[in-house]
């Protein structure tokens, strides 16, 4: 495969448009629209920017003769890592689904709660049961291969707890904790805190919700990469 066939088809893998791609690197659309059909190629501090962007390596986009489509899970699994991709893409998930009010699907298992989002490559869902006392488990798939998962048991203590205030927390979902909410978030009356051990690569976690000085809400989660 070339170099220009190669480049297109890892970025379409990505689900990135050409101007997309050239947001992040810095540069024109039509710059990448050249090198998607071999009128010039990218100099060196562009194809370090790609290596980094796509998570493959340099010689691996170069050599016509090597084949990229595993790359991306082969890349990860081989560092034993989640990488930056992936921790976008679930905080977008989360954002667009639960906490969001929007992705809701058909049940998976009788009397499951099912919510589903897709970007590109990337698959998020999310099945959970239960109410008042639930349990459930996320999960994040790159071209059908789950590569992150986590799972979850909460419940309701007392009266005054608010579902609205628990999304409107899920919804600040950040970057370096991207479990549930943050780790401090109050509105009103009420304050939810989100404690968690580890790093997403294997992590346990607990989240709590006050009414004033009253706990109206608990939920503990852990999880990790798959392999």
């Amino acid at each position: 495969m070339k170099f220009e066939e190669r480049i297109q088809l890892i970025r379409r893998e990505k689900g990135l448009s050409q101007e997309e791609l050239a947001e992040k690197l810095g540069i024109s659309r039509q710059a990448i629209a050249k090198w998607e059909a071999g009128l010039s190629y990218p100099d060196v501090n562009n194809l370090i920017a790609l290596s980094n962007i796509f998570h493959i390596s340099i010689d691996h986009m170069l050599k016509e003769e090597e084949d990229c489509t595993t790359s991306f899970e082969e890349d990860q699994q081989k560092a034993n890592i989640i990488t930056e991709d992936v921790i976008d893409f679930l905080c977008r998930a989360k954002k667009k689904t639960y906490a969001g009010k929007g992705g809701f699907t058909a049940s998976s298992r009788p009397n499951s709660h099912d919510l589903s989002y897709t970007e590109g490559a990337f698959t998020y869902i999310d099945t959970y049961l239960g109410g008042e006392n639930f349990s459930g488990e996320e999960a994040v798939w790159h071209k059908g291969i789950p590569i992150w998962s986590m799972n979850y048991c909460g419940r309701l203590l007392a009266e005054g707890f608010s579902g609205d205030f628990l999304k409107e927390a899920l919804l600040l979902v950040p970057r370096d904790m991207p479990y549930r909410g943050p780790s401090l978030y109050s509105n009103g009356d009420y304050t939810y805190h989100s404690m968690v051990n580890g790093s997403v690569e294997w992590y346990q976690g607990h989240e709590e919700i006050f009414l004033l000085q009253n706990k109206v809400f608990e939920c503990y989660y852990h999880g990790g990469l798959v392999k």
